[in-house]
């Protein structure tokens, strides 16, 4: 007999609330990207999450599928890609990666959550396999003209001079990619997607957590670590996919985000290791899901 009630949890929130309120989140350090690195920052912005929505609409229209671009996951991949790149980044270039993202990790593997890794991160990546050089160059901020390929993680690695102060580190006054320099704005936007109930704490605090400890261990400067590179902004922003739905999943997600990305920076040959960090535990989901989930009795 039918009735009114049944197990499910329903909710008023939709995904494309959800990545509206990303969206959001994200305008504090779009507006910093701006003053730091100039207006082409602003273009590359514009353009790249322009470019992910027409190439999600044209593939699904090609092929048959509702067009889902009203959702805005297609804008917050493309702002994320943005932000993972410099601001001296031809905008063709930015266009072949947000492509890349839209089509091969995203739409291939079924659309939004059934990617297996990030796509903004994929894109990244393809960048700096395709064009590794102009990746690594970076606008020195407000001094647009100027390029310096010396970041505080490369500076730190390297034992060089660090001329950047932690507070410049944490106000955004450094060489970095676009979305990525600024800790202060960045941690504006994840408290408001904290105030609207939208991320889960766990992970992103047991990645930081995992990053200070280490960088104790270390004799390393844990602040220093954490507002140097793309550790906020993969912490807050990228790890915080939606792929695991237990407490303890999401710990063990962050704990080896966190060890894998301090690896990197203390013994490996890159002085940053968040982009692989992320994709790594991102293919390591599944078994994280298996390990971390009650077993339901009486299924196999």
């Amino acid at each position: 007999m039918a009735n009114n009630y049944n197990p499910h949890l329903r909710t008023k929130k939709t995904t494309a609330s959800i990545m509206r309120d990303v969206c959001i989140a994200l305008v504090p350090a779009i507006i910093g990207a701006t003053v730091f690195f100039g207006p082409e920052a602003l273009l590359l912005i514009l353009v790249s999450a322009a470019a992910c929505v027409i190439c999600e609409a044209l593939w699904q229209k090609a092929h048959g599928l509702p067009v889902t671009v009203n959702d805005f996951s297609a804008v917050v991949t493309g702002i994320l890609l943005a932000f993972n790149v410099s601001s001296k980044t031809p905008v063709w270039a930015v266009i072949l990666a947000d492509i890349f993202a839209i089509i091969v990790i995203k739409q291939l593997f079924g659309g939004i959550g059934s990617n297996v890794v990030n796509p903004a991160l994929m894109g990244r990546l393809f960048l700096m396999v395709v064009y590794p050089m102009q990746m690594m160059q970076y606008a020195e901020p407000m001094q647009v003209d100027a390029v310096s390929s010396a970041t505080i993680l490369s500076a730190v690695k390297h034992g060089g001079e660090c001329s950047y102060t932690l507070m410049d580190a944490f106000i955004g006054k450094v060489p970095g990619a676009l979305g990525e320099t600024s800790a202060l704005l960045l941690l504006i936007g994840f408290a408001y997607l904290v105030i609207k109930k939208e991320v889960n704490v766990a992970v992103s605090g047991a990645f930081f957590a995992t990053v200070v400890i280490i960088s104790l261990v270390a004799g390393q400067d844990p602040l220093m670590q954490l507002c140097s590179g793309g550790l906020i902004l993969g912490g807050c922003f990228m790890l915080t996919d939606y792929n695991l739905v237990s407490v303890k999943g999401n710990v063990l997600c962050g704990l080896a985000a966190g060890i894998i990305v301090m690896a990197i920076r203390i013994w490996g040959s890159f002085p940053e290791g968040v982009c692989y960090a992320i994709l790594m535990v991102n293919c390591m989901s599944e078994l994280i899901r298996r390990i971390t989930t009650k077993h339901i009795y009486g299924v196999n």
